[in-house]
């Protein structure tokens, strides 16, 4: 029983060094194909808008929303 531990053990170690290297592979492949500064998020980033002067009363009722429902649900 020992040696199918051993076997088994042997097996997931080489499958674990082939996971490795794939992954280090892809690793190099992604890094030479890919522009680090990620200029076509820029693109997105444009389109936003800022957030507005009031959105903290939107962000006060949600909390007071939220307390309503647990005091309810207490009662």
């Amino acid at each position: 029983m020992g040696i199918m531990v051993s076997k088994s053990n042997e097996e997931n170690s080489r499958l674990n060094d082939r996971i490795a290297a794939d992954l280090r592979a892809r690793a190099a492949e992604t890094e030479r194909g890919q522009d680090p500064d990620l200029v076509e998020d820029s693109d997105y980033a444009k389109d936003l808008k800022t957030t507005g002067k009031y959105t903290w009363i939107w962000v006060v009722l949600v909390i007071l929303a939220i307390i309503s429902i647990v005091v309810m649900v207490m009662i």
